[in-house]
């Protein structure tokens, strides 16, 4: 093996590692500042723990482009403190008021884990409480995270995070809050994103949060014409989507990954496919280069070629060294290999692309 391939990859771990120890610092002292409850029940998400009743005042969302989370169904909700609204004057990473609360419950055949996110003076303070297996109760998980008992199949079991790991992801893009943005609550829902879910009645979208002022400062463009991902088929739409919504937390062109010289993230300003940074990975070289390839014959996304392609091979891998996202996931979402897959051999394949 030349080394010197994968010293790229090297530097990607480095630069992760460093972001979970200073969010683990960060952690700490932001748990010893405010004393988070040590029962779920405590934290203002149920009105009722004992009939499990949803607090009227948290409202339930459903990002049209769910992160991957190892097939859990997924519930959410979001609570802002009476009289304040998000700033969204930037549009791309909005600017959530102290007080917010944010919930978020992942469940298999039952109740696993709900994590818990809330901005106070000091900064977002994050939280993760484990189910008892018959559901009994929901007490907080060492900060060091824990693997569950939640069997996940193939020899792995579902691993609840630390809170290093959670700040890890949170604290490396725009924004703090992921999956509650103007592209996500978009009324315009994309029929092909993998894993979508669809609303729930009582789900908030971005027009009844407007409606609401609950959402202030978005720019007219936003306003008049609901926000969607900027692509040439439904396809494109669906992929870049999922990339935006699983990839984008590391892959920006601002934040400690920006060296790494690709954006994933979507940008509201995109109005030709073109304009999306997602379409500079196309024919791109990857900086490292895989043991027994040819150099520079792997390429972030190589038209036509999916095992050529850095973003399907990084997908559907689970080898701590090569896997993305590198956090959070035991398995391979294999509904959204299959869609990278096609995009990459249908529509980037043709001549007319």
């Amino acid at each position: 093996m030349d080394r010197r391939r994968w010293r790229p990859r090297v530097q990607e771990l480095s630069v992760l590692a460093a972001l979970v120890a200073a969010a683990g610092a960060f952690a700490d002292a932001a748990m010893r500042e405010r004393g988070v409850p040590r029962r779920l029940a405590d934290t203002g998400l149920y009105s009722d723990f004992a009939s499990r009743t949803i607090d009227p005042r948290n409202l339930p969302y459903s990002p049209q482009y769910p992160l991957w989370s190892d097939g859990a169904a997924k519930s959410r909700w979001i609570r802002l403190p009476p009289g304040t609204a998000i700033d969204a004057r930037d549009p791309d990473a909005w600017a959530f008021p102290v007080g917010t609360r944010i919930w978020k419950e992942f469940a298999w055949s039952r109740r696993v884990e709900t994590r818990y996110l809330e901005r106070t003076r000091r900064g977002w303070i994050y939280a993760t409480y484990v189910w008892a297996e018959d559901g009994s109760d929901a007490i907080l998980a060492p900060e060091g995270g824990v693997v569950s008992a939640q069997d996940l199949g193939a020899g792995r079991r579902h691993r609840i995070p630390s809170v290093a790991d959670c700040l890890a992801c949170h604290r490396g893009g725009r924004s703090e809050v992921l999956g509650f943005s103007a592209l996500q609550l978009s009324p315009d829902r994309d029929p092909l994103a993998p894993n979508a879910e669809p609303l729930r009645q009582g789900d908030v979208t971005l027009d009844a949060l407007v409606r609401r002022g609950m959402v202030r400062g978005l720019p007219r463009y936003v306003l008049e014409r609901p926000p969607r991902i900027a692509a040439a088929t439904p396809l494109a739409r669906a992929a870049i989507g999922y990339l935006h919504a699983n990839c984008s937390l590391c892959h920006d062109s601002v934040g400690p990954m920006r060296s790494l010289g690709v954006s994933l993230r979507h940008s509201l300003r995109a109005k030709d496919p073109r304009d999306e940074p997602a379409a500079g990975m196309i024919e791109c070289p990857t900086r490292s280069q895989p043991p027994g390839a040819a150099p520079g014959s792997i390429r972030w996304v190589a038209p036509g070629a999916p095992a050529s392609s850095a973003v399907v091979t990084r997908m559907q891998s689970r080898s701590a060294a090569a896997q993305m996202p590198p956090l959070g996931t035991q398995l391979v979402d294999a509904q959204a290999v299959a869609l990278l897959r096609r995009w990459i051999e249908e529509d980037l394949g043709s001549p007319a692309r």
